[in-house]
């Protein structure tokens, strides 16, 4: 299927429990649990989810969280207590598509800041548009953005694999993905060293003009 750009594939071997609760209060299908592996998976354009994740079901006995079908993007999510079955649901997709893993588009981060002790107002105004946690004054806040979106899932759970933050809210879809975790100084260092590093064990296309389309 040579008109299909796969944008974000990527495994998550251990679902941590921030974000596993995360998705359980913003996504609408089966919702995973901390411990489940996970799988996402991003498309351009976004109608051939629904192909891919008929594709999936039908192979595997993973179940899908997200679902999400735009025109210019679609991002699936497929999750099961044991990895081999994700794995083999997200192998079963690839060979329908008749693409490999190394075909994905590399992940490009677009923004990376660190704002130390947020003021109480810049904290409210974050909190009154959060999903996850309480965004409180004077903690640090990491501000991540990703290009393809998807990949800011993995960037979320190897930064809470690694440090003792607090997820505020993050965009899984669109066309880039962002993450805001919260927490002491030196565990935001910690935190975005690991979104960091975790971004440089993805390895893909690269867009000739420095992009991800």
């Amino acid at each position: 299927m040579a008109d299909i750009t796969l944008r974000t594939y990527v495994f998550l071997d251990s679902m941590q429990p921030q974000l596993a609760a995360f998705i359980g209060t913003t996504a609408r299908g089966f919702l995973p649990v901390a411990g489940d592996a996970s799988m996402f998976i991003e498309t351009a354009p976004g109608l051939i989810i629904n192909r891919i994740t008929d594709v999936a079901l039908k192979a595997t006995a993973v179940t899908p969280a997200i679902m999400v079908v735009e025109r210019a993007f679609g991002l699936l999510e497929i999750h099961h207590r044991d990895k081999g079955q994700v794995q083999q649901g997200g192998q079963a997709i690839l060979d329908h598509l008749g693409l490999q893993e190394q075909d994905r588009v590399q992940p490009r981060v677009v923004s990376d800041q660190i704002i130390r002790g947020v003021e109480s107002y810049h904290a409210q105004v974050i909190n009154k548009s959060r999903y996850g946690d309480m965004l409180i004054a004077g903690e640090s806040l990491f501000i991540f953005e990703v290009e393809p979106a998807g990949y800011i899932a993995f960037a979320a759970n190897e930064a809470l694999k690694a440090a003792h933050v607090k997820l505020i809210d993050a965009s899984l879809f669109g066309a880039y993905g962002r993450l805001y975790l919260s927490g002491p100084e030196a565990q935001i260092d910690a935190a975005r060293d690991a979104a960091l590093k975790g971004m440089g064990t993805l390895k893909g296309r690269v867009d000739a003009g420095g992009g991800s389309r």
